[in-house]
């Protein structure tokens, strides 16, 4: 049976976080069908309102998340506006039975609301977190990062980063590579851990600072040439200095670029990557555990290991396991006519 992911709409629904959410859980793709299906609800069913201006066609109400696996909630509106009862009521309910709560963008609201996150991190639009930890001083509102997963409740920041929370969780329900596959498909970019920034912040220059220094200070370049070949040579040994090398700058400069960039240090971002990496591995070859690790550069299974569970949570060889049995039974799937 496929995991059930409804959205939970409300007027006037934003069109794009109800669109890539679709897109990404129930589009069918060449020779694999999707392991969700996907349906949308709302309090009163019925032509529903949009900011784009034309209605959705809404069939279901709030029973539809009486049987959700995950109740989505892309974006809610009015800004401001409390949350009706009946659908605080609805989602404590889902989330009691086991239902996962993800809250995309203005959607964390719903379950910071309904006291889902009382004592725990969340995260919203960068323009609205401020109004977050006003009217919810239990909660710990976190303004930089993308996204907050605590397996049960996950909240995202704006728009692309709603996109980076379903990927991550299509990410852990089916494996890193069937991921890769629909961020692929999709033509998105790769996948972005949660921690990173919302957004690049450079601290405003005076006008009278700016004049004099517009000639000889360097512009600053985008990383993302560099970070693409560091991924395609993560068995190298890619020290900061030789990282700073290809860019053609110091790797003090490289460092502060990281973290304007991409909130994080070089070597935090290259573990992820080198773990990125290793999950496709294990889930998509035979190889065994140890080439994995001289393969993405960690070097020895031991530190493969030690780097593995700490971001992942689990072991390799449990992982494989898990992983590689979906990836079979996937597989098997597209060949039934």
């Amino acid at each position: 049976m496929p995991h059930r992911v409804v959205a939970l709409l409300n007027p006037p629904q934003s069109t794009f976080e109800v669109g890539f959410a679709a897109e990404l859980f129930a589009a069918d793709r060449p020779g694999e069908p999707s392991p969700y299906s996907f349906d949308v609800c709302a309090v009163v069913p019925g032509p529903l309102r949009t900011q784009a201006g034309y209605s959705i066609a809404v069939t279901r109400g709030l029973e539809a998340l009486e049987d959700a696996d995950t109740v989505l909630i892309p974006g809610w509106q009015p800004a401001g506006e409390p949350v009706p009862p009946p659908v605080l009521a609805a989602v404590v309910a889902a989330h009691a039975r086991g239902a996962r709560i993800a809250g995309i963008c203005s959607g964390a609201f719903v379950p910071v609301e309904a006291g889902l996150l009382d004592g725990r991190r969340a995260t919203t639009h960068w323009m609205r977190t401020a109004e977050l930890a006003a009217r919810f001083p239990e909660v710990e509102v976190d303004a930089d990062v993308l996204y907050v997963d605590h397996g049960d409740v996950a909240t995202s920041a704006g728009l692309g980063a709603g996109i980076d929370l379903c990927l991550h969780l299509i990410r852990g329900d089916h494996g890193a590579a069937y991921a890769s596959r629909v961020a692929k498909f999709t033509v998105l970019p790769p996948h972005r851990e949660g921690g990173q920034l919302q957004y690049a912040y450079t601290a405003p220059v005076a006008a009278s600072a700016t004049a004099s220094a517009s000639a000889s200070a360097p512009r600053a370049v985008s990383l993302a040439p560099l970070l693409e070949w560091a991924r395609s040579h993560l068995d190298a040994p890619l020290t900061l200095d030789r990282l700073a090398a290809r860019a053609g700058v110091s790797s003090r400069t490289l460092a502060r670029q990281f973290e304007e960039q991409l909130g994080q240090s070089p070597g935090r971002w290259l573990l992820q990557q080198r773990i990125a990496e290793a999950r496709v591995l294990l889930e998509e070859t035979s190889m065994p555990i140890e080439a994995i690790a001289v393969r993405v550069g960690l070097h020895s299974i031991v530190n493969m290991r030690r780097r593995f569970q700490a971001l992942v949570g689990t072991t390799p060889g449990a992982y494989r396991r898990t992983f590689r049995q979906s990836e079979v039974q996937y597989s098997r799937a597209a060949e039934i006519p």
